[in-house]
C-alpha cells in the first residue's frame, strides 16, 4: 500500500463530494462500516458525526479507521484512505456539519438541536483504482 501523501490525481478525486464508507473496530475486534460525508484538505479527512452514533464510541476507543471513497458515476473509480484520527472534539454551532451538508446539498445541516463532534483523520497510506501508481515500489 503506498504512503500518503496521495498523487496529485488522486487528491482532485478526494476534493470531489464523492459518496464514502468509513469503518471502525468494535470492541471484538470486527469492523463497523457506514456511509458519511468527508472533506478532504491538506491531505486529511474531516467528518461530523452525530454525537450518539455507534461508530464514534468505537472511533472513540479505538482511532483507527478506513474511509474508502467511490465515485459518483463510477463505483470501481475508488480510494480507500488509512490512519488514525488526529483530532476529535465538539462541532460547535454545527460549523462543520454545514461545511459538509452545502459540500453535499448546497444547503445547511438541517437537524440542528444534536450535538455533533468534528473528526480529522490523517491518513498514512491509501490504495485505489484506477490512479497512476507504481505498486512495486511498496513491495
Amino acid at each position: 500500500m503506498p504512503p500518503t501523501p496521495v498523487p496529485p490525481d488522486v487528491d482532485a478525486f478526494l476534493a470531489r463530494p464523492n459518496p464514502a464508507v468509513v469503518a471502525s473496530i468494535r470492541r471484538d475486534g470486527s469492523p463497523h462500516s457506514t456511509a458519511t460525508w468527508y472533506d478532504w484538505e491538506d491531505g486529511r479527512v474531516l467528518m461530523s458525526i452525530d454525537d450518539e452514533r455507534l461508530r464514534l464510541r468505537f472511533m472513540r476507543r479505538d482511532p483507527r479507521v478506513a474511509l474508502t471513497v467511490l465515485g459518483v458515476d463510477d463505483w470501481y473509480e475508488q480510494v480507500t484512505l488509512l490512519g488514525p484520527i488526529v483530532s476529535m472534539g465538539p462541532d460547535p454551532g454545527l460549523r462543520d456539519a454545514d461545511r459538509l451538508s452545502v459540500r453535499y446539498t448546497g444547503e445547511p445541516w438541517s437537524i440542528r438541536h444534536r450535538p455533533r463532534t468534528t473528526v480529522w483523520v490523517e491518513p498514512d497510506r491509501w490504495h485505489g483504482w484506477p490512479f497512476s501508481v507504481n505498486l512495486d515500489q511498496y513491495q
